[in-house]
């Protein structure tokens, strides 16, 4: 099967900068994979068709300028290494994610080696679990293509989850709840 793309080109006014900085931001949490500055690619879809006529649209007002193309790879090889370059900007978004785990991790253990079972840390750590969660529903929309690293980070969101559930039975248990 061939993956067609949005080809998104474009050149801004270098200043000011944070104009320029902000536009980056919005095409890298779409998902888009940059080819070199100011060349993008996403996956076509009626949404990312959307978004980039917006985004030419802000280019404009910022007196730049900005075409859109719908484009294939000129062979499977080509089309390889894109996907290849998606896939790991996903994997080193999920590496980050599989580190704020192992700290998650390494939290509720220092809570429980000192013994720590109180409904404010619980509530902490529910927070901190949460804030996991959503980070790795954003990371997962924005894998198209199904980066290597995808279900060991989904492994570990639900291991946080297990630790959290322990965790909180025991807090329940240091306050006489379920006896």
């Amino acid at each position: 099967m061939t993956t067609v793309w949005l080809l998104l080109v474009y050149k801004v006014p270098p200043e000011p900068a944070r104009k320029r900085v902000a536009l980056w931001r919005r095409l890298k949490g779409l998902g888009a994979v940059y080819l070199q500055s100011g060349v993008c690619l996403l996956p076509k879809s009626d949404e990312h068709v959307r978004q980039l006529k917006m985004i030419e649209n802000d280019v404009a007002a910022m007196n730049g300028e900005a075409v859109i193309l719908e484009t294939l790879a000129l062979d499977r090889g080509q089309e390889e290494k894109v996907l290849s370059r998606f896939k790991a900007d996903r994997d080193e978004e999920y590496r980050e994610f599989l580190d704020k785990c192992d700290d998650f991790e390494r939290e509720v253990a220092k809570e429980e080696a000192a013994g720590h079972y109180t409904y404010a840390e619980l509530e902490e750590n529910d927070v901190d679990l949460k804030k996991l969660q959503g980070w790795l529903d954003k990371i997962r929309k924005l894998d198209f293509y199904g980066a290597p690293l995808r279900p060991e980070a989904e492994q570990r969101l639900k291991a946080c989850e297990a630790i959290l559930d322990a965790y909180a039975q025991r807090v329940f248990d240091a306050h006489d709840e379920n006896r």
